[in-house]
This record gives structure tokens, sequence and C-alpha cells, in this order.
């Protein structure tokens, strides 16, 4: 997993990166987070307002600083997302066919 935290690198940024690793540590899942700072790349995600925060080039949020709990429950639900993929192959019937 590769989670990216979006911005200026302003003490709002540095919180969300807090978070995040603090998400992690509590989760007991690993991580690799990366700071983007470059405008250019920031915008290319589609992001006006940071921080923002980016797992695996999904933007899960933007313009705010989630917390702890909050951020737990983001890479819980996209890590079953991803399981419940993998499971089916990428197929939309749910492993039925």
């Amino acid at each position: 997993m590769v989670i990216k935290v979006l911005g200026s690198g302003c003490p709002n940024c540095a919180k969300l990166e807090a978070n995040a690793k603090k998400a992690l540590e509590e989760l007991g899942t690993e991580a690799v987070i990366e700071k983007v700072t470059d405008m250019g790349q920031i915008i290319g995600y589609g992001v006006m307002s940071t921080p923002a925060l980016v797992v695996d080039e999904q933007v899960l949020s933007y313009g705010v600083i989630p917390g702890v709990a909050e951020i737990k429950e983001m890479l819980t639900y996209k890590e079953s997302n991803r399981q419940n993929a993998k499971a089916t192959d990428g197929c939309s019937c749910g492993g039925k066919c």
C-alpha cells in the first residue's frame, strides 16, 4: 500500500501524515508514506484543496484533516474492497460465474 499526503508541507499536512501513521500503527498495517508538494502533481490528482490523502492512487480525502479513526475506516474499507476484487478476479458477478 502506498499512501501519499498532498500539500505544501504546512502544519495541516504534517498533522494528516501523523494521523495516517498512527492509523497504520493501530491497524498493524505497513505502508509507504510519501509527501507530494509539487503543485503540478497535486493538481494532476484533481485536488484543488489541501491537504489530501491518496491511497494506492485513489484520492480518499482533500481539504480536511481526517482523524485517526476516520483514516482507519478508510483504509479498512479500501482493503476489504481489494480483497473482494481478488476473490472474484475482478469479475462483477461476485464469483458466481
